[in-house]
């Protein structure tokens, strides 16, 4: 597999989503416009390979965060109220 996941998890379900709409969709009495109802299919299983749309994401955010760094250089040093870690959200309290 190119997901490197096997049978039991990563790209697979999209490629079988992708692949059941073709299926459907295509066939000898259908032609070439069948498979141009798989694109969202197509581009679903294209990012869970190269996670292209979820890079530029991170890109984005980590933009806005060293611009927001910039404008106020204390802003990454305010701790929240409470004792709550900001690498645990505060989810989970420490006992």
């Amino acid at each position: 597999m190119a997901s490197g996941y096997g049978l039991d998890g990563g790209c697979f379900p999209f490629w079988q989503d992708l692949l059941s709409c073709y299926v459907v969709n295509t066939g000898s009495a259908a032609g070439d416009e069948g498979k141009w109802k798989c694109v969202p299919q197509r581009d679903d299983y294209y990012e869970c390979l190269h996670h292209k749309k979820e890079i530029r994401k991170t890109q984005a955010i980590k933009a806005a965060y060293n611009r927001r760094l910039k404008q106020d250089p204390n802003f990454d040093t305010r701790k929240p109220e409470g004792e709550a870690d900001v690498r645990s959200l505060g989810l989970l309290q420490k006992k």
